[in-house]
């Protein structure tokens, strides 16, 4: 089967909680942001991770590597499915918080699902039960414990004693059944989702953290897979060195991998991540690419990651077992930031598209990688990722001369920004062009989904339709047709 990215497409950047209306989930305006991407010509939706994430709302740090975010849900879809009905009607649904409203929709499934809908649910529940039980159960301890890390909770639990954990898998079944249900719903409402994008001609893509969070799921109950001492603590830490960003580098704080157990159990618990992403997307980006070469290991006692360490991966090997168990994904490599020969050559012996950012282009170097005439066709070209500013943000922050060298490369362009670098884009040899939604619009720094290094005021950002004009639609269904996408 030939890959969805070997032939030339265009895509857009955005994230499921920034849809219009409501808090941004799979319902109607989903469906009504498919109809705009196939009317306009754009047959990829890159969105960012799906997962639960912790209190800051990032994506990139969630509490389970493979459940969904019961956030997206779109309650109206349970009302047409009559699983919401009952009393609660009469109260006013806008009264009541989703959480709320999903476990009223539990009780309600359990009256008035049909048999066969029930069968689905546990059908479900059997199919996932090698993460979905403990996340379920981890998910409600967390609750209960005043969601305090797992390593902060009483020793039997903590530590995952069996007699332990059969007696709060009883005392808690009600509430495990309904995180369960959650997912159950979360799953449906995606898989239906991504049918009606398939039938309109366009592609889900999504992406995956190369790290997990230490408080997650995934880190309390496979322990074996990460590097932790006896008692559960981590010894090192992940992130990266300094560089000319930051003179400390990044202490990220997740644990690292347990390469050496991975190998022995034939990389079981990524190839089972992989496998999930599968089942939700058609391509999937691995964040941090360079991870599967080579980790910048910090020992966990330091506060930057100024004395840190690189530890090789069996990146190879990892390659290998996912192309065996999850053949049907098309992987796409996160190689920014401190990348050497060996990370590029794992990248082309795997013949994985790599990223080029036109805002990191325009240095006054003509061998820089992410300027247009250096590109390859195995690439996938943005103007800009949800770590950037906007384009027309990036622009508006540049010197007078640095402006220059943007439009003297590009012609002196009679086309004002943003629009003039969507149009670069699109024009690349790279077979993917993916654009942020925020280009589209002509938004500025105001508008952009998140900065780096800071922890308020990200992950927030939504638009609305009215924000999008007729021109803005013309422009880009014209570029897509002049370019070839």
């Amino acid at each position: 089967m030939s890959s969805p990215i070997a032939s030339r497409r265009a895509g857009v950047l955005l994230h499921i909680s920034s849809l219009p209306g409501g808090d941004g989930d799979f319902g109607q305006q989903a469906y009504n942001f498919v109809d705009f991407l196939h009317n306009s010509g754009i047959t990829v939706w890159q969105t960012l991770p799906l997962g639960v994430p912790h209190s800051d709302g990032s994506p990139y740090q969630c509490l389970s590597a493979h459940a969904g975010n019961p956030a997206f849900i779109d309650i109206q879809w349970l009302l047409d499915k009559g699983w919401l009905g009952s009393k609660e009607q009469d109260k006013g649904y806008d009264v009541l918080s989703k959480s709320d409203l999903l476990s009223q929709s539990f009780i309600d499934f359990q009256k008035f699902a049909s048999s066969k809908e029930k069968k689905n649910f546990k059908q479900f529940c059997e199919e996932k039960a090698g993460w979905l039980n403990d996340f379920s159960l981890f998910f409600v301890l967390r609750q209960e414990l005043e969601n305090s890390c797992w390593n902060q909770w009483p020793e039997p639990l903590k530590n995952k004693k069996p007699a332990t954990i059969k007696k709060a898998v009883s005392r808690l079944n009600s509430s495990i059944e309904n995180v369960k249900y959650e997912q159950f719903v979360f799953f449906s409402q995606w898989i239906e989702l991504r049918a009606y994008a398939r039938d309109k001609n366009v592609l889900l893509f999504g992406d995956i953290p190369f790290f997990v969070s230490y408080d997650s799921s995934d880190v309390w109950a496979n322990r074996k897979v990460f590097k932790l001492d006896k008692s559960g603590e981590m010894s090192v830490v992940a992130g990266v060195p300094p560089d000319y960003f930051s003179a400390t580098g990044q202490r990220w704080g997740n644990p690292h991998y347990d390469w050496e157990y991975l190998q022995k159990t034939q990389f079981k618990w990524w190839t089972d991540r992989i496998k999930t992403q599968d089942e939700l997307f058609d391509i999937v980006r691995i964040d941090h690419f360079r991870g599967l070469e080579s980790a910048w290991e910090i020992p966990a006692s330091e506060d930057t990651a100024i004395n840190g360490r690189w530890v090789v991966a069996p990146g190879k090997g990892l390659l290998q077992a996912i192309e065996k168990e999850c053949s049907s994904i098309a992987l796409v490599a996160e190689d920014l930031g401190i990348i050497t020969q060996e990370v590029d050559d794992l990248r082309n012996e795997f013949n994985l598209p790599g990223m080029k950012i036109l805002h990191f282009a325009f240095d006054g170097n003509a061998g820089n990688a992410y300027l247009p005439h250096n590109h390859v066709q195995n690439s996938v070209v943005y103007s800009g990722t949800h770590d950037n500013d906007t384009t027309l943000g990036w622009f508006n922050s540049l010197h007078d001369h640095e402006k220059h060298r943007v439009y003297e490369y590009l012609g002196f362009s009679q086309t004002a920004m943003p629009f003039t670098l969507v149009s670069v884009a699109l024009a690349s040899v790279a077979n993917l062009a993916i654009i942020p939604m925020q280009d589209i619009l002509e938004l500025g720094s105001e508008d952009r989904m998140n900065v780096p290094g800071t922890c308020e005021g990200n992950w927030s950002w939504r638009f609305e339709w009215g924000q999008l004009t007729e021109d803005q639609v013309k422009r880009l269904t014209h570029l897509i047709k002049l370019f070839g996408r």
